[in-house]
């Protein structure tokens, strides 16, 4: 219980205190009295929790924008479990997305059920390409991962573009490829489910207006193979300890550097998937130069990690936080006189109260009988004293104590091993 709370009670106090502070910056922004101020900030997270969760229509929409964010917040969490800040998630998905990209416009002519995994899986090897060169330069050069993941995002946003304005160009556009085929694309979630299970149960009424497809299935299978490395496999553990203590781990006979390029592989196979994924699941099905520059998707999945605290579950809750404020933006300009630069307000806030951690400053504030239940409890002695009445009458200062030996009368044996192996 100690544990869950920890890991669930410092992002939702800092998602609560960046909530508060946004309601103050709207307030000083907003124009008129003290009384509306007060309602305008009230109303806009009224109607952000409309416009996200509001109908299955808005629910549906936040899905959509929240599935590319638990693969990239995957990608950034692992890494962060290795003591790796992965920056360049948002240029592993761009060359995830050219990748599939190519593969689909190039081999249009196969089935669906051979170009589809085809294509997720030239993600991953271009995503893992592209995350491995961070790891060998960091593993063998001693690279910073910040920088050079930070100069290959731009590489990658720039060779991308080069390509959809050069070879793969469609013919009288510009800057953009042509759309995918049917066959290289993935179904809505409500069709998928129409066309299997809607056989024999009701069906989704209107299924067009549900925009999550999916790649919501396969961002569930991604998370329950993030747990699964990061907390049941021998690797998941090296990165743990790699990334509390490295010296310790080399002391160990952990291989720092195979994990690390390891980690920055699997990481950037993650991010190339949220490039194909979204590339193949939503409109328009095909690839703008303009955009790889643009989406935030890959620098908003650090705040994802950060707040999910690198766990598949908060990473999932994260990314439906940062999927419902993306999705409310729009929706809060049409209902409220509040501009929607106030969602990216909102994203920074939720930042920098994680970094802030106000839990441990509070805690030290807290009465002694409210903060006793959080902490840990004393480990309990191996040497059990026997109470006076059942001492007899020997000295209890004859009772001697040498390294792991321990005699006297008023002292039981431990059955600790004594320095020559055998047990006293």
């Amino acid at each position: 219980m100690q544990q869950f709370r920890a890991a669930l009670g410092r992002p939702l106090i800092a998602v609560l205190v960046s909530f508060i502070l946004g309601g103050i910056i709207i307030m000083i922004t907003t124009p008129g009295q003290l009384d509306n101020r007060f309602i305008t900030a009230v109303s806009t997270y009224y109607y952000l929790l409309v416009g996200s969760f509001g109908s299955l229509q808005s629910i549906s929409y936040t899905l959509a924008k929240a599935t590319p964010l638990i693969f990239a917040g995957l990608a950034v969490a692992i890494a962060f479990r290795a003591g790796l800040f992965n920056i360049g998630a948002a240029g592993q998905l761009a060359v995830g997305s050219m990748a599939a990209g190519a593969i689909g416009i190039q081999l249009a002519s196969l089935p669906g059920w051979l170009l589809v995994p085809l294509m997720l899986l030239g993600s991953m090897v271009a995503g893992g390409i592209w995350g491995g060169l961070v790891g060998v330069l960091k593993a063998w050069r001693g690279a910073h991962e910040v920088v050079t993941s930070i100069m290959l995002n731009w590489i990658a946003f720039y060779v991308c573009a080069f390509l959809v304005e050069g070879p793969f160009q469609a013919p009288k556009l510009s800057q953009q490829t042509l759309p995918m085929a049917p066959q290289a694309t993935i179904p809505s979630l409500a069709n998928f489910y129409n066309q299997t299970l809607g056989t024999f149960l009701p069906q989704i009424p209107d299924a067009a207006q549900y925009t999550v497809d999916v790649g919501l299935l396969i961002a569930f299978v991604a998370m329950l193979v993030y747990w699964f490395v990061t907390v049941r496999t021998t690797f998941g553990y090296e990165l743990r300890v790699i990334g509390q203590n490295p010296k310790a781990a080399r002391y160990a006979g952990i291989s720092v550097r195979k994990n690390i390029v390891m980690v920055m592989i699997i990481a950037g196979a993650f991010a190339g998937l949220a490039g194909s994924v979204r590339l193949m699941g939503q409109s328009p099905y095909q690839l703008i130069s303009s955009s790889f520059a643009v989406d935030s998707t890959g620098f908003d999945a650090i705040g994802v990690a950060l707040l999910g605290r690198t766990t598949s579950t908060g990473v999932l809750l994260a990314s439906l936080l940062f999927g419902s404020l993306q999705q409310a933006g729009p929706y809060l300009q049409s209902y409220v006189d509040v501009p929607g630069d106030i969602i990216t307000i909102l994203q920074a806030l939720v930042l920098f109260s994680i970094a802030v951690e106000y839990v441990p400053s509070l805690q030290r504030f807290l009465p002694t009988f409210l903060s006793r239940g959080s902490r840990p409890g004393l480990v309990p002695g191996m040497i059990k004293v026997k109470p006076p009445e059942e001492q007899g009458t020997a000295d209890p200062q004859e009772a001697v104590v040498s390294g792991n030996k321990v005699v006297g009368e008023g002292v039981e044996k431990t059955g600790l091993p004594t320095s020559s192996g055998q047990e006293e």
